[in-house]
């Protein structure tokens, strides 16, 4: 029986955000023609983003998935072979470095850039689990349209959480954030906005324990939540849940091969995207836990390209 060919580059781009497709326009126009891999969430977070202010060279505001699609451009008019996969093992002990993906492909490589990004975290509940997609998401962008003048939860207290819970009042009736503490963590100007928004209630020192709901069809009802202060539990009525609680580095094909913290953010050198292994780069969401920007992510997959060139030139 054939094996599947295995197919060798000198840089090797795995994952598809604002970190790989800048990476990807670097070491194209450093003529070193690179293969990136578009992995199992094409474009990253900004595809789940809709309204994006915050990224330099647009007065207006721009539409996080049409970035995402003008950086695929960009990337593919330099040179970049682009992939439709998503890569599943690697073996970082030897050189070039293997990598299997999900089609069955092999690829090898003198250098690797790592720019996996991050996922969004869940609750974790039994009861969440049987209702994603039925009332359950991480998306207010792909769901949001779905629950004009309905109520929903939003649960967080960070940037994504105010975010969703503002985005959400453009179709929601009503939006509840839900946080388990007593202040926000989201930045300054979006906290204003979420107070002086007559459509969205905070729910402090609270969190969910359960989610109820209808069978057939299922759908979401109510929500559970029980009081960390004071231990009292209540339910009330709602029609989706927005989970934002942050979000985990997709970074588990390297375990224990990368050193990471005990989150899984692989790290890196100071001022630098180099990992512990001679080779491997890290860029953006990945390695990154602090500022989480697209615009960070981009920088950072610039200093990985600029990195390989020079790695590949010793």
């Amino acid at each position: 029986m054939s094996q599947n060919p295995t197919k060798h580059t000198k840089v090797l781009i795995i994952g598809s955000g604002p970190a790989g497709y800048t990476a990807a326009v670097y070491a194209a126009r450093a003529m070193l023609n690179p293969i990136l891999v578009y992995g199992a969430e094409p474009g990253g977070q900004l595809t789940t983003t809709t309204d994006v202010e915050n990224f330099p060279g647009f007065a207006d505001v721009i539409q996080g998935p049409w970035l995402m699609d003008q950086m695929k451009d960009q990337a593919l008019s330099v040179g970049t072979n682009i992939v439709f996969d998503t890569i599943i093992d690697v073996d970082l002990s030897s050189k070039p470095f293997s990598l299997q993906s999900d089609s069955g492909k092999n690829y090898t490589c003198d250098a690797l850039i790592i720019s996996t990004g991050a996922q969004a975290k869940w609750l974790g509940l039994e009861s969440e689990n049987k209702f994603k997609g039925y009332g359950v998401s991480a998306c207010a962008t792909c769901d949001g349209f779905f629950y004009k003048d309905k109520t929903v939860v939003v649960v967080g207290g960070g940037n994504t959480a105010a975010e969703e819970a503002i985005f959400l009042t453009n179709f929601a009736s009503e939006v509840k954030l839900i946080h388990r503490r007593d202040s926000l963590r989201a930045e300054k100007i979006l906290q204003k906005r979420l107070m002086d928004n007559k459509k969205i209630e905070i729910i402090w020192n609270s969190e969910i324990t359960e989610i109820i709901g209808d069978e057939n069809p299922l759908s979401v009802k109510q929500v559970v939540l029980r009081n960390n202060k004071d231990d009292s539990t209540k339910k009330i009525n709602t029609d989706g849940i927005f989970v934002a609680i942050g979000h985990s580095p997709a970074s588990m094909i390297f375990k224990n091969q990368l050193n990471m913290d005990d989150k899984g953010y692989i790290f890196t050198e100071a001022d630098s995207t180099k990992t512990n292994v001679e080779g491997v780069f890290a860029a953006g969401d990945v390695t990154d836990d602090k500022y989480r920007q697209a615009v960070t992510a981009a920088g950072m997959g610039c200093m990985a390209a600029l990195e390989v060139e020079e790695f590949l030139s010793e």
